[in-house]
């Protein structure tokens, strides 16, 4: 079996290849002030709905790399309460939503705090408030105190992915890291992100959460980078949509001698494609900004306001008068009532593929 990283003498003494890097690493560094650049020249209203969409995913995001869904409204309503946004149509949001909010906007909304194991600890008590991951207990707001190895596969056929550090050496590891961490160096945030992301992961200091912390860890020093706490791209969605390779690549770099110009580069080509992404995000809501600019007079009620907002975000499927309903939660005949006014308005039309069911779209 190969040796880790970590069972080298000096291990966090990280090396890479300038020049592997060099034309990514500049590429992301521009887009990133280009993206910041841009929404600069946009008003407070479009600047804080970017951020509670970007903050709105990467919280979903992250949790669904770990198999776990949660509701896209409940989050998106716990983020706007915590951060004082006013949206229309705000849901009560469980415990669990709350609290995996609250640890990222810990993150990205004091990003300028230095990182503490306190801070790590309030952040994993905040992932498992039971003291349980699924059906077992697990150790929270603490180092683990036992062994941790990741392994998939049926039992009797599992496959080891990894043999993380010695239990007895977490806590001297995780001082190193966090020195580091908070250490004014030289080293640029955008690779101190990629360099602290990989670290954490290596080190595995929790019994379960490692990968959600160190996202959440990434997404601060990426919020330093960028000097703001309003946030535009979600890396987390990239590393949802890229897991394979995320998977691979970390498994690849776990057994090098300390070069890491592969994890460097992989993820600084999936910051770009987080960057670009978000581009697509970002024109839906200039959309959806430019659409209530000029209906700002119109009289339009609370059911058509929610409904309208969710055909704005990209609707999936057809709009139909029984989804209408459903969204809303009113009857048929208001649903209907409430169609015809924005027809109306000249905000809705009728589908031209007509059919058996009538469908609607927007005009614009």
């Amino acid at each position: 079996m190969a040796k880790y990283i970590y069972e080298y003498k000096n291990w966090t003494n990280f090396t890479w290849q300038e020049s592997a890097i060099n034309a990514i690493f500049g590429e992301v560094r521009n887009m990133q002030g280009k993206i910041i650049g841009q929404m600069n020249t946009l008003g407070f209203a479009t600047k804080e709905e970017a951020t509670l969409t970007t903050l709105t995913l990467d919280v979903i995001k992250s949790s669904e790399i770990e198999g776990e869904k949660l509701d896209y409204d409940q989050v998106r309503s716990s983020i706007a309460r915590k951060l004082g946004i006013n949206i229309a149509g705000l849901l009560p949001a469980n415990r669990n939503v709350d609290d995996v909010v609250e640890m990222m906007l810990d993150a990205t909304q004091h990003f300028q705090n230095p990182l503490t194991n306190k801070r790590l600890f309030g952040w994993h008590s905040a992932l498992f408030p039971t003291g349980y991951s699924g059906m077992h207990q697990i150790e929270v707001g603490q180092y683990r105190t036992g062994e941790m190895q990741i392994v998939s596969g049926a039992m009797g056929k599992e496959k080891l992915h990894y043999e993380a550090i010695p239990a007895s050496k977490v806590d001297d590891e995780m001082d190193k890291f966090l020195n580091w961490f908070n250490d004014k160096s030289k080293i640029d945030p955008v690779l101190k992100a990629a360099i602290a992301h990989f670290w954490f992961i290596i080190i595995h200091p929790f019994d379960e959460g490692n990968g959600r912390i160190a996202r959440a860890i990434s997404d601060l020093m990426l919020a330093r980078a960028d000097g703001t706490t309003e946030r535009y791209y979600s890396m987390s969605s990239q590393i949802l949509i890229e897991r394979k390779q995320y998977y691979e690549v970390l498994q690849k770099v776990q057994h090098s001698s300390g070069d890491i110009t592969e994890w460097l580069d992989w993820f600084l080509h999936c910051l770009k494609n987080s960057i670009l992404a978000s581009q697509t995000t970002l024109k839906k809501i200039f959309q959806r900004t430019e659409f209530w600019k000029i209906h700002e007079k119109t009289t339009i009620n609370e059911r058509q306001r929610l409904v309208l907002n969710k055909l704005l975000e990209g609707f999936e499927g057809k709009l139909k008068s029984s989804k209408w309903a459903k969204i809303a939660k009113c009857s048929p005949d208001t649903a209907l009532r409430d169609i015809k006014d924005l027809i109306e308005k000249g905000i809705l039309k009728q589908e031209q593929q007509g059919g058996r069911s009538t469908n609607y779209e927007l005009t614009m």
